[in-house]
Order: structure tokens, then C-alpha cells, then sequence
């Protein structure tokens, strides 16, 4: 039986952690490439450390690389310049990373043929799966967003400071930063904040209780109203100094943080990263699906909360299974959702779930940080999977 009361945490990081510098260098890769070929096939990983930000993978795509290798003419002048563009962006002119200053390697390769061949439509079949796996979407009516609370406000925390920063209003705070929100669980509803930990990087000279000064604020305005009390424990800078941070300090890859990208360990993963990948991989379309039905599903009334599992197999178009948990807190048969949701987004195979969400576009580097879920659709198309235009169909089943 499920537990009513109960403490959870969840953890996010900012746009300058080395991790998620990784991962928006390699999003802005696959948008630069799907801008140039909206069928680019793109698995673009990355390495960052002090001064050095390093490229690898497997990629294919008109007006790209053709199937020798050899570069389209200026591309690889692009891809450093959206490398560089990527770091300054986010802020880092710093001795051990600068944006200017860093060295970069391209060590990009044409896709395999094997891989290909099983990926591709043809005369006899369907687009398949870029590769086997499992997948899940989870939606929750404990916020607006319809995302696990502990997440959205550590996301919304790191938010907050990186505007403050960007537009100069905080100019002491530097980057690299981690957030951490635990709450208490009442009835299965949040209601009160136990801890915040919040650990960011900043100019020289200043002191934890300096930091807290300037962060406290933000957190006390990003979170409901009464979640913070007498008894909330704070943990601001806990280890003291902060001053190197970023990839300077540690060294940061593609795809390291899927529970801050996801959930927030509030829901299942598949272990599949989404950064560095084009939408035929399953990895990222599928999830995206998958919350986007979750999302449809709570939306609708029909839960309060929702995982939903797909799975997959390379080279094979449909999936090889639908597995919906409403927690018990469902007002529909999972049955009647496992078979309808699916035929909702053409059957769920990877060329209709691309073409349903309107993925063959460049709108990935803005998914990188502060995650891929709880944000708003835009207009041209990015996080189109956060839409609950399924609402009324949803509502007709029952």
C-alpha cells in the first residue's frame, strides 16, 4: 500500500554545470545539422574540461558529410563557432574556460552502413527504431506543469539565479550551480519544504554566508508560499568556497544527469540519454511520446498520476509493448489506454511520433538544461511534446 506521508528530494543543475555544458554543445550540434538536413541522423558526444571541449560520434546528412566523410564546404567552421557560440553563451570567460580561449576537436564520423540499413525506410518497410530500449513518460498533478514538485522548483531555483545572472543583477554569481529541494509529503500532496541545498559557483572572496544573502531571496520567491519555515534546514555553499567551477573543475559529458533531464527519480528510466541525438532515436522521441500521453492522461482527469512504458527494437517501426500505471489513482481501465493511446500518435512508431510532435526540427539545444519536461510549448515547435491537445479525445473513453 502506498505511503501518504513522506519526505522526497530531487536534484537539478544549472546550464553551466560541465555536464549539462556537455549536453547543450551537443543539442546545438544536432539543431545546426537538422537546420541544414531535417533527416540528419546525428549522435554527437561531448567532452568538456579545462579549455578543451572535445566532439565524437556517428553522423550522416545532405549538405553534411557524405557516406566517405568528407565535410560538406565550411561545415566544420560551423560546428566550432556553435561549439565557442555555446560556451559564451552560457556565460564562461574564465581562465580555466573561455570561450575564446579553449581548444577544440572534431573527431565526427559518418553513421554506420549497418546501422542504416536498419534504421531507414525503404520499399518493404516502415522507418525502424534507431535502437532497442525501454522508454517512459510520467505525469503528476502535484504542480501546474503537471511534474513532480521537488523537481520543478529545483529546476525553477537554478532558473531564477541564471537570469539574475545573465542580466546582470547578480553579477557575483558565476555559472556552475547545483540545487536540492526536499519536501514533506502530506496525504500525498506537498506541503512544506524540509531542506534546500543550493551550491553555486561565485566571484572571488566571497563567504558562504555572502552567497546565501544573495540566493535566499530566489528560493523563498520560486517556491509556494508557507513551503518555507522556521524549521526548513538550509545548506547554501555547504563545503565553503566555490570559485573554480564549471568544466575547469570537473570534467563534463554528454548524458551524465537523465534524472535531472527526466523526473527526478519520481518515475522509472529507461537509462537512455536524449542529448547528442537526433529524433529517430527512441532514446529521445519515444520519451518525449511517452510524457506526452502521461501528460494527456492527467491533463484529462483521468489520473492524478501517470507512467507509461514503451519499448522498442532496432530496425522495428511499431512497439514491442505499451504498459500504462495509474498508481492507483486512476478513473479509466489501463487496458483501454494501453490500446488507445497509441493509435492517438499513428501507432507510435518512430516515423509517426517524429511527424505527430514535429521533431525533424532544430529545437533541441533549449531542452539541454533545466529539463525536457514541465515546460511550455513555443511556437515554433520546441517541447510541442508538452501540449494537451488530447485532452477531449481522452475524456470521450470514459
Amino acid at each position: 500500500m502506498a505511503r501518504s506521508s513522506f519526505l522526497f528530494t530531487s536534484e537539478s543543475v544549472s546550464e553551466g554545470h560541465p555536464d549539462k555544458v556537455a549536453d547543450q554543445i551537443s543539442d546545438a550540434i544536432v539543431d545546426l545539422f537538422l537546420s541544414k538536413d531535417p533527416e540528419a541522423r546525428v549522435a554527437c558526444e561531448t567532452l568538456t574540461t579545462t579549455n578543451l571541449v572535445v566532439l565524437a560520434g556517428e553522423i550522416r546528412g545532405k549538405g553534411i558529410m557524405d557516406v566517405d566523410g568528407a565535410w560538406a564546404p565550411g561545415v566544420k567552421d560551423e560546428i566550432e563557432a556553435t561549439v565557442r557560440k555555446v560556451v559564451r553563451d552560457i556565460g564562461y570567460e574564465q581562465d580555466g574556460f573561455h570561450w575564446q580561449k579553449l581548444t577544440f576537436e572534431n573527431h565526427l564520423h559518418p553513421q554506420s552502413a549497418h546501422i542504416a540499413q536498419g534504421v531507414d525506410a525503404g520499399a518493404d518497410k516502415d522507418e525502424g527504431a534507431g535502437d532497442q530500449g525501454i522508454m517512459f513518460g510520467y505525469a503528476s498533478n502535484e504542480t501546474p506543469e503537471l511534474m513532480p514538485a521537488t523537481l520543478q522548483y529545483s529546476h525553477n531555483i537554478l532558473k531564477a539565479l541564471a537570469a539574475a545572472r545573465h542580466s546582470g543583477t547578480e553579477p557575483k554569481l558565476e555559472p556552475d550551480a547545483k540545487s536540492q529541494v526536499t519536501l514533506f509529503y502530506r496525504d500525498g500532496k506537498p506541503v512544506r519544504a524540509t531542506s534546500i541545498v543550493l551550491s553555486t559557483q561565485h566571484a572571488p572572496g566571497l563567504s558562504s554566508d555572502d552567497v546565501a544573502a544573495i540566493v535566499k531571496p530566489y528560493v523563498r520567491e520560486v517556491l509556494p508560499e508557507g513551503f518555507i519555515t522556521n524549521e526548513t534546514e538550509w545548506h547554501i555553499n555547504p563545503t565553503g568556497s566555490f570559485e573554480i567551477g564549471g568544466p575547469d573543475g570537473d570534467a563534463g559529458v554528454t548524458g551524465r544527469k537523465i534524472i535531472v533531464d527526466t523526473y527526478g527519480g519520481a518515475a522509472p528510466h529507461g537509462g537512455g540519454a536524449f542529448s547528442g541525438k537526433d529524433p529517430t532515436k527512441v532514446d529521445r522521441s519515444a520519451a518525449y511520446a511517452a510524457r506526452y500521453l502521461a501528460k494527456n492522461v492527467v491533463a484529462a482527469g483521468l489520473a492524478d498520476r501517470c507512467t507509461i512504458q514503451l519499448s522498442y527494437a532496432i530496425g522495428v517501426s511499431h512497439p514491442l509493448s505499451v504498459h500504462v500505471d495509474l498508481h492507483g489513482t486512476g478513473r479509466i481501465d489501463p487496458e483501454v489506454l494501453e490500446r488507445e493511446l497509441p493509435r492517438m500518435i499513428g501507432g507510435a512508431t518512430p516515423r509517426a511520433i517524429r511527424e505527430h510532435l514535429g521533431l525533424n526540427r532544430p529545437i533541441y539545444r533549449r531542452t539541454a538544461a533545466y529539463g525536457h519536461f514541465g515546460r511550455a510549448p513555443e511556437a515554433d515547435g520546441g517541447f510541442s511534446w508538452e501540449k494537451t491537445d488530447l485532452v477531449e479525445t481522452l475524456k470521450a473513453l470514459v
